[in-house]
């Protein structure tokens, strides 16, 4: 054999061990531990490539060297297949361990209580302060149209979307209370039980009370009485945004 192929032939030999040392090398670096001793949130944007999301997962402590990360994800074929969102990485993760949770796309998710009685514009600026919610709300309900209730939902949802899906809630409650009232009843219109409704959760805060503070009602209306309650009042005053007004 040629002296010229034989240094050929070893020359082949160690650039093949020294790939295959250093895919081990890498293999082994990604089934370690991740250096973070604590649960840590990380926030990858929407359209994100592989560089910048290990570049967020360094600077976030998760991984230690984003190039491995990058290399790994690319032998792997995990690059592609990396969603965006909040993530809470679990302490000590792997780079493996990262991969895959950022594939599946398991994000966190929040959550936002809507308590009873709370007018439109009260809880729109409970929305405006939940964090992880983007956009403005350009369609403004009416009052008592939201469904006062605890709602889930993952950073970077809109707020559009989220006040959506409460008017939505609140008019198959009302379609549902509407078809199920009882016979002879008072009130003409869905509109007006929602009003009632409205009132009755403004005039107590107490649930066991409220059936009681909607029969007197229901009583004066039948009489032809007004209501004679201090939530139609406020309302009426502060234009329908409540303890908010003039803050």
């Amino acid at each position: 054999m040629p002296r010229a192929l034989k240094v050929l032939l070893v020359l082949v030999l160690i650039g093949t061990t020294a790939v295959v040392a250093a895919f081990f090398n890498l293999k082994a670096k990604a089934e370690q531990a991740g250096p973070h001793l604590v649960n840590t949130r990380v926030h990858i944007k929407a359209g994100s490539g592989l560089k910048s999301i290990a570049a967020v997962l360094q600077s976030q402590g998760v991984i230690s060297n984003a190039t491995q990360f990058g290399l790994w994800a690319r032998l792997t074929g995990q690059h592609t297949k990396l969603q965006a969102g909040e993530f809470e990485i679990l302490a000590g993760a792997s780079i493996n361990d990262i991969l895959t949770f950022l594939e599946r796309g398991e994000t966190v998710v929040r959550k936002l209580t809507l308590a009873e009685g709370l007018t439109v514009t009260e809880m729109l600026i409970m929305i405006q302060d939940a964090e992880g919610l983007t956009g403005r709300v350009s369609n403004i309900p009416d009052d008592g149209m939201m469904l006062p209730e605890t709602y889930h939902y993952s950073w970077g949802d809109k707020r559009e979307e989220l006040v959506s899906r409460m008017v939505n809630a609140m008019s198959d409650l009302i379609v549902d209370q509407w078809q199920n009232r009882p016979k002879n009843f008072i009130l003409e219109t869905p509109e007006q039980l929602l009003t009632l409704a409205s009132i009755v959760e403004k005039e107590t805060g107490i649930a066991s009370e409220r059936p009681q503070v909607a029969a007197v009602f229901l009583n004066r209306l039948k009489k032809g009485m007004r209501l004679q309650s201090d939530p139609t009042v406020v309302f009426a005053i502060t234009m329908g945004q409540g303890l908010w007004a003039g803050l």
